[in-house]
């Protein structure tokens, strides 16, 4: 019996977990052989129906979520008129919920796989591959797997087809035991060839936010210290660059939390970990032990959503903010873990005002990233039924993203997403590091980014060079000074964007062009005294005189003439000294 198991990445980067998690559970399996396929939302869907047939399987599984679940949907129906022998599983947490109306509505699903999935499917795969060998004995192969009436109605959170009728198994809280699935790592399952590579040490979440599937998922459990230390060991053997743990809260149990990281410090190679972590249960031990972390090791996901406590109590969401604060300065001053705060747009009882206050507060942390993401109203989250009694809108369609709400407007909505892409573009990048510090002897943070996206309206802020990135922030930021500072803050700006690309003679940014004069391109040989470099490296050079210094703090007001030595080399990027 040949099986599909696939999913539509947003990004080719990204990773399954979900699927090897699935195959190494089916692996003991008589007569059943598992194919793995990740593809993306951006390819054809003609192409990945090709891409499907060509594995020939007889069931096919796909894994959904809210960014793939229309596509999904749309192959598998190609999938069974092409061949209606093939059977179609959808689990994840898109197809968890509302599993009636979305079989009703789609045929072409013979099952529907509900939670928590690997002994769900073990089970349906083991009757089908029982029923695969029996009709196999009767009519040589590539036969369809014939299902007999009623075989599937005792596994749990299972929903079948029986025919014409939808079939709901018995609905189950029981749980699997984590370490019984075996390691998809040991078993060579993982494709470690990926920019990132996802891991989990525990599922559920101790916390109960209304925005999020993890207040139903239950208790919180985790795999043995043996098998994380095993995982890990092997991932970190293998020097994988970047390890992104999805646990939803990592340090849940500050001394399981304390017990990891301390392994990793011991053991690690060079691999980069993300975690996602709720600052408020740092402890002093903690924070003692991330002291030891070495630069680019540690990133740590904060989820505030919002600094106001009377939302954070309407969706659910206990978090002390005062400790979270404290722990988070103390992170970025007595660490060197890269700190990421999420924010939520959209909350109940946060306004457009009261979102702006959240912000600035989070910007007060000076973490290295600030995400925002407007309020979407899960399928299946507690979120659907405070929406519903406080008259939000929200889209019908994934990912069901709010469309306005009591307290905002669409408008407003749409400036908090265009203040999220400048963030990117601005921030959480890096690169202005400069021209941001002018630009907040003038202004607040929040008020600063506010003001930028008011002057957006609907401009695509997609697909910009890094040019044009630049030549962005001078054309908002211009008049949000006086005449008398503007010559300034663009040169504050051009000696960040020397930082990051070598001006093009011929391309200069625009903002700069007025003083073409004043660059210059030296050869090799005019290299400042005392810059090391490899002797295969291949270098540029680029002088400019600066208003300032801006490699001294504060700002020497007087001019200073810079170099800059772009060096690269095959396999290490490019790095930039300013000399």
């Amino acid at each position: 019996m040949k099986i599909l198991l696939t999913t539509l990445h947003a990004k080719y980067s990204h990773a399954s977990l979900a699927l090897p998690g699935l195959a190494a559970n089916c692996r003991s399996i008589r007569g059943v052989d598992v194919a793995i396929r990740e593809w993306t939302v951006n390819e054809p869907a003609e192409q990945l129906l090709r891409l499907a047939m060509a594995e020939q399987a007889d069931l096919v599984a796909f894994s959904c979520y809210i960014w793939n679940i229309e596509k999904s949907l749309r192959i598998a129906s190609d999938i069974k008129k092409v061949s209606p022998g093939t059977l179609i599983a959808l689990g994840g947490p898109e197809a968890s919920f509302g599993v009636f109306e979305l079989m009703r509505a789609n045929p072409a699903v013979d099952f529907v796989i509900k939670g928590e999935g690997e002994g769900t499917f073990r089970q349906l795969v083991e009757i089908l591959a029982s029923q695969k060998i029996r009709s196999s004995m009767v009519q040589p192969p590539p036969a369809p797997i014939p299902v007999p009436e009623g075989a599937f109605a005792e596994i749990g959170n299972l929903f079948s087809r029986d025919g014409d009728d939808i079939v709901a198994g018995p609905s189950s809280r029981a749980y699997l035991q984590l370490d019984s699935i075996p390691s998809p790592f040991e078993a060579g399952l993982v494709d470690l060839g990926k920019p990132q590579v996802y891991y989990e040490t525990s599922r559920g979440c101790p916390f109960s936010c209304a925005f999020c599937l993890s207040s139903v998922e239950g208790k919180v459990r985790s795999y043995s210290m043996d098998r994380i230390r095993n995982d890990l060991q092997f991932l970190m053997d293998r020097r994988v660059p970047s390890i992104k743990l999805v646990d939803r809260t990592f340090n849940y149990d500050a001394k399981r939390a304390d017990r990891i990281w301390d392994f990793i410090l011991e053991h690690n190679q060079g691999s980069h970990f993300h975690f996602e972590i709720a600052a408020d249960l740092l402890t002093r031990e903690n924070i003692s032990l991330l002291q030891r972390v070495p630069d680019k090791t540690f990133r740590f996901e904060i989820g505030v959503q919002s600094t106001s406590e009377g939302t954070l109590a309407r969706v659910g969401r206990n978090s002390d903010l005062a400790r979270c604060f404290d722990n988070i300065r103390r992170l970025r001053s007595e660490t060197q873990v890269e700190l990421h705060l999420d924010l939520i747009g959209g909350l109940p009882g946060e306004d457009y005002p009261g979102f702006l206050h959240s912000l600035q507060r989070v910007a007060d942390l000076n973490p290295h990233e600030i995400q925002i993401e407007p309020l979407k109203v899960l399928k299946g989250s507690p979120m659907r039924q405070i929406a519903q009694q406080e008259d939000y809108r929200f889209s019908a369609f994934p990912p069901y993203t709010i469309l306005s709400t009591p307290w905002l407007s669409f408008a407003q909505i749409c400036r908090i997403e265009t203040i999220a892409r400048l963030l990117d573009l601005f921030h959480n990048r890096g690169g202005f590091a400069n021209s941001l510090s002018f630009m907040l002897r003038q202004m607040s943070f929040a008020d600063l980014f506010d003001r930028m996206a008011g002057q957006i309206g609907v401009e695509n802020l997609s697909g910009f060079s890094t040019r044009r990135v630049y030549e962005l922030f001078a054309r908002l930021a211009m008049g949000l000074v006086c005449d008398g500072e503007k010559h300034l803050l663009l040169d504050a700006l051009f000696y960040d964007y020397c930082l990051h690309e070598l001006p093009q003679m011929g391309k200069l940014p625009d903002f700069i062009v007025g003083r073409h004069r004043e660059c210059a391109w030296p050869g090799r040989r005019d290299l400042p005294p005392g810059v090391e470099l490899a002797a295969d490296s291949r270098v540029k050079l680029f002088r400019f005189t600066f208003l300032r210094d801006y490699r001294i703090e504060p700002w020497p007001d007087k001019p200073a003439g810079i170099t800059f030595v772009y060096a690269s080399k095959a396999g290490h990027g490019q790095s930039v000294t300013a000399v």
